[in-house]
């Protein structure tokens, strides 16, 4: 009875094995990260954390501490990171450390945000961004670790030549290679954009194009504010095109840091938004993840006048809590 029960575990084994392949060919699979942790990782160097240490006093700190400090968030890496292999050791290193899931941003392909220039800037060449990835990939190593692949890089292809295209297209397959081979627990989401942006089968094909196929899947309204069930339902018209033109769907993640009051059509600093579902596993998704950190701006624009992109705004922050 016994090795009848084990034939039939190791059967179920292969045949779940040989269906994942299917649905997502290219992906090695390798332990689930989601099972070799508990919980997703809380960063102590979040910028909502350090306005916090630095203005304990603040009449809004406690709002902004409870409802957003306190709720885990993606960490976002770049050409301000340093030696990046470093960057992203220690950052997941920390949350191993815990047990803990951690959520990196990968944002530094050459040209970034070309189009809307907001967050400019990235690797200065091909070159450069193949070894930076393939370090950041290889600091996060054989621990676990969810990866948001470059944010803007397909949506925001409206200025772009064909021969640009087809260059960063050969870099994010590059970049899919390199965590499949060095971060074998990473499970890699190329960015896709948001409903309001691209059609879905337009998305499909610039997913496709990419190699998405080789990764776990794609990312949905990173820094912006469409509601879930919005992109729960582009998500699904996004895979129904995949499968129709290319024979596989994929997993998906929301970014629901800033979508509570769902969009009002604009995506920088827009007034009257909130946050969203905190960053849990399911909700519709495999995972609704904070991704943008609530308070830090998208540019000089909107309720952001004068900032930077990225900077922490308090007010900004404490406006998100309660949807002003």
């Amino acid at each position: 009875m016994r090795r009848s029960r084990r034939r039939l575990s190791l059967l179920v084994a292969a045949s779940l094995t040989a269906l994942l392949s299917a649905v997502n060919p290219g992906t090695a699979y390798a332990a689930d990260p989601t099972t070799m942790t508990h919980g997703f990782y809380l960063d102590p160097g979040s910028s909502a954390q350090q306005w916090l240490n630095a203005n304990p006093g603040d009449g809004r700190a406690a709002a902004i501490r409870a409802s957003i400090a306190n709720v885990p968030a993606a960490r976002w890496f770049g050409n301000w990171s340093g030696t990046i292999g470093t960057a992203t050791g220690a950052f997941v290193g920390a949350a191993a450390a815990g047990g803990k899931l951690p959520v990196l941003v990968a944002y530094n392909i050459p040209n970034r945000d070309i189009c809307a220039g907001q967050s400019g800037g990235g690797a200065g060449s091909d070159a450069a961004y193949d070894s930076w990835i393939a370090a950041f990939a290889s600091g996060i190593g054989s621990r676990p670790a969810v990866v948001v692949l470059e944010p803007d890089s397909l949506g925001d292809e409206s200025c772009m030549t064909a021969a640009q295209i087809s260059e960063r297209n050969t870099l994010l397959r590059n970049a899919i290679a390199q965590f499949n081979a060095k971060a074998p627990n990473t499970w890699v989401y190329l960015d896709a954009g948001n409903p309001g942006w691209l059609s879905a089968s337009t998305m499909a094909q610039h997913l496709a194009d990419a190699g998405v196929g080789g990764a776990r899947g794609f990312a949905l309204n990173v820094s912006n504010f469409y509601g879930t069930s919005q992109n729960t339902s582009y998500a699904g018209a996004v895979n129904a095109a995949l499968q129709s033109s290319k024979g596989f769907s994929k997993p998906f993640v929301i970014d629901t840091s800033r979508n509570g009051n769902g969009s009002n059509g604009q995506w920088c600093n827009p007034a009257g938004r909130r946050i969203g579902t905190p960053t849990q596993l399911g909700g519709g998704a495999e995972m609704l993840l904070w991704v943008k950190a609530p308070g830090e701006s998208d540019g000089n624009c909107g309720t952001g006048a004068g900032s930077s992109a990225g900077q922490f705004l308090p007010q900004v922050a404490y406006n998100l809590v309660f949807g002003y």
